[in-house]
């Protein structure tokens, strides 16, 4: 049995660069170090963290004291001027690409945009990028929602950035049936459409797909609907322990991806136990 794992997959720059923010901030112990809620969205490094002494606080009132590290996908700003106003340090780890989408958004409100978000609602990032437009922005997830919006003068779109590039074609085009001028600003990242056209033209060579990362993930669980799309059988696993031998009954070929906030040593361990349930017939 041939394992094949995607180009790219796994670990993106964003979330890289959160981790080693957060390495260095532990290596200091003159002072505790919290992240306000999961840095990112893989729960297993989340607990590699906690063992670090990185602790996890849900809400800013659980932080007297200490460091304060923002996540990977942006909040409130009011949250953290309220997190340096109680004397906290703030270690923003929001990613670079989050934090262009922020400007985007904060430009259009000023200049009398009405503000949309093409994103998931609920996400951490989209609450943030939300909060740049003073809570006035509308968050639609297709094309469908879209058409349902009020008509306006002017618009302007904003992405969250683990989005398919094809929603936010079908978004604009919607759009630009509901305002007489509108501005788009394709806030994509970039890794992410390396990884969901990785993980696409995978899936179109292999008999089985294994998605790795957490389920609270939303760039992950977009590559295993882009792989299920291509009719290829797709798992989502965040761990190796949740493999199956009876996936691979009667495979020859199984592709393996990762979300952008997998750690290497996860993959390597989904790969490491693919081989040995082909070792035991499965």
């Amino acid at each position: 049995m041939e394992i094949i794992v995607a180009e790219n997959a796994g670990f993106c720059f964003g979330v890289k660069r959160a981790l080693e923010l957060v390495a260095r901030a532990a290596e200091d112990p003159s002072r505790p170090v919290y992240t306000l809620g999961a840095l990112i969205h893989n729960p297993q490094e989340i607990a590699r963290l906690e063992e670090r002494g990185v602790h996890q606080a849900n809400a800013l009132d659980e932080v007297s004291e200490g460091a304060i590290v923002l996540s990977a996908h942006g909040v409130d700003p009011e949250v953290e001027e309220a997190a340096r106003e109680r004397g906290l340090e703030v270690i923003d780890a929001t990613c670079p690409f989050v934090k262009r989408a922020h400007s985007n958004i904060v430009a259009l409100s000023k200049e009398g945009y009405a503000v949309v978000i093409l994103g998931d609602r609920g996400h951490r990032e989209v609450e943030g990028l939300a909060a740049r437009a003073g809570g006035e922005a509308e968050i639609v997830s297709s094309a469908e929602e879209a058409e349902r919006l009020p008509f306006r003068q002017r618009c302007g779109l904003v992405v969250q950035t683990t989005q398919r590039p094809e929603a936010l074609r079908e978004v604009a085009g919607a759009l630009a049936e509901r305002c007489r001028e509108l501005r788009v600003f394709n806030t994509i990242c970039e890794a992410t459409v390396k990884r969901q056209e990785s993980a696409r033209e995978l899936a179109e060579k292999v008999d089985v797909v294994i998605v790795v990362g957490g389920r609270n993930s939303a760039n992950t669980m977009r590559l295993a609907e882009i792989c299920a799309a291509t009719g290829t059988p797709t798992h989502h696993v965040e761990t190796a322990a949740e493999l199956e031998g009876a996936w691979l009954r009667g495979v020859e070929r199984v592709g393996v991806t990762a979300g952008a906030s997998t750690p290497s040593w996860i993959i390597d361990e989904v790969v490491q136990r693919l081989r040995e349930l082909e070792g035991a017939g499965q």
